[in-house]
């Protein structure tokens, strides 16, 4: 078994300027999992920069607040509970539409690595 609460993860700014939290990653853990599991937040009024996970899907889950995500030609409004898949190769960023901080766990299959991220624009 292995338990990690939030708390215990370290936080850091990604490529695309979400705060992220690793909570599942086969690369710090060993475990054998074809995914990584990350909690991403984004203040007030912020928004992730677009950018392309070229070799992975990934989905976010909504835990807090409100957004809005981007996704290849699609725009969706997004709170608490809602699910977008996100396919690889696809451009995408959220942006923070509420009055508190967005707060969503991403699913990244197979696991992220910044080696296959594409940030567009900083």
């Amino acid at each position: 078994m292995l338990f990690k609460p939030l708390k215990d993860c370290a936080a850091f700014v990604a490529g695309d300027l979400t705060e992220i939290r690793e909570l599942l990653h086969p690369k710090n853990e060993d475990i054998d999992i074809n995914y990584s599991l990350a909690h991403a937040a984004l203040a007030v009024g912020a928004s992730s920069v677009p950018h392309i996970l070229q070799k992975s899907s990934e989905v976010y889950f909504i835990l807090e607040g409100k957004g809005r995500a981007f996704i290849g030609d699609e725009i969706v409004e997004m709170s608490v509970n809602d699910t977008v898949l996100i396919p690889a190769g696809v451009q995408q960023h959220i942006e923070n539409i509420g009055d508190t901080p967005l707060k969503f766990l991403c699913v990244v299959s197979p696991p992220w690595s910044e080696g296959q991220e594409l940030v567009l624009n900083k």
